[in-house]
């Protein structure tokens, strides 16, 4: 890999790790639903007039798939960013970053309940390698604020089963779409579905400077930018190449919420971590197992995600 393609990589990993700490710190003025919509309205904004000015038919290509896209942004975009900026009212950053590294461990659970992937011996042990380090952040409360409750933790939880499912779907519906297409018409129908109860909901009091600037990075850095770099890089060293940026994200989100909030990272949470990124390793493949390290559907299936963090 080039200088530049892994400059690249870091840089999309350090954005979408950021995005937890842009909810964070805009979370608890706008409310989840109002950012939430605002960042699917901006990204929208941001990204159709890259795909208009490509003249290669991409908006005709939109328009004739909006159901199936439609679908994926729930899943994908509106869902997530809900439950992710409610999760910020009361948890770290750093811990939702942390919960996000699960996603591929629910991937491989919903691949096997949907499609019947073959889930393996190895592989299920990958499983609960991965899900005893959920299971320990949920038990030990670490990195829970005061007056934390269980909903923010099992928002987290529903909204990395959306990603997976979102995955799953993507590539059985719309592996023959353009990925931009996807990822354009995805947020775009986000902010539709999004706009009204965002705008019955919007906060009673004007948010702070410093909230309006973490809507904004969260809207043109971990969302519309992310986008761009993330299918720029897929096109220069491939999608399993790629794939090494879910594994970098929960250490930028911590590295970002240690620096700029404050949080503490204990000895605990980098235990849940490393059991939750030791047991998507090995279940996606990227570490090898006993069954000589090949690729598995989960791997695969994550490959064509078009995930908005």
């Amino acid at each position: 890999m080039k200088k530049s393609d892994l400059a690249c990589l870091l840089t999309l990993a350090a954005l979408w790790g950021a995005s937890y700490l842009f909810m964070r710190v805009g979370a608890g003025e706008f409310g989840a639903l109002s950012m939430a919509g605002a960042r699917a309205a901006g990204a929208s904004l941001l990204l159709l007039p890259i795909l208009a000015a490509r003249r290669d038919g991409s908006l005709a290509e939109l328009r004739r798939h909006w159901q199936r896209i439609a679908l994926v942004g729930m899943t994908n975009c509106a869902l997530p960013f809900l439950l992710f900026g409610y999760a910020a009212l009361s948890i770290n950053a750093s811990l939702s970053a942390i919960f996000n590294a699960a996603t591929p461990l629910y991937a491989a659970i919903i691949g096997w309940l949907w499609i019947r992937e073959r889930i393996d011996p190895p592989r299920a042990a990958s499983l609960v390698l991965g899900f005893a380090g959920v299971a320990w952040l949920v038990c030990d409360g670490a990195g829970f604020k005061d007056g934390a409750t269980g909903w923010a933790v099992l928002a987290c939880v529903a909204a990395t089963m959306l990603y997976a499912f979102s995955a799953h779907y993507s590539k059985q519906r719309l592996a023959h779409i353009d990925p931009l297409v996807v990822a354009t018409g995805s947020q775009l129908s986000s902010a539709i579905v999004l706009a009204a109860p965002a705008w019955i909901w919007r906060p009673s009091v004007m948010p702070s400077a410093s909230s309006w600037l973490a809507l904004l990075a969260l809207t043109v850095a971990s969302t519309a930018l992310a986008y761009v770099l993330f299918f720029h890089l897929v096109a220069r060293v491939g999608a399993a190449r790629t794939m090494a940026v879910p594994f970098l994200v929960p250490a930028f989100g911590v590295l970002w919420g240690v620096l700029f909030l404050g949080e503490v990272f204990s000895a605990k949470m980098a235990l849940g971590a490393a059991l939750i990124v030791a047991g998507t390793a090995l279940t996606t493949g990227v570490l090898k197992r006993a069954d000589g390290g090949r690729k598995t559907p989960a791997s695969s299936c994550l490959h064509s995600d078009r995930r908005g963090h």
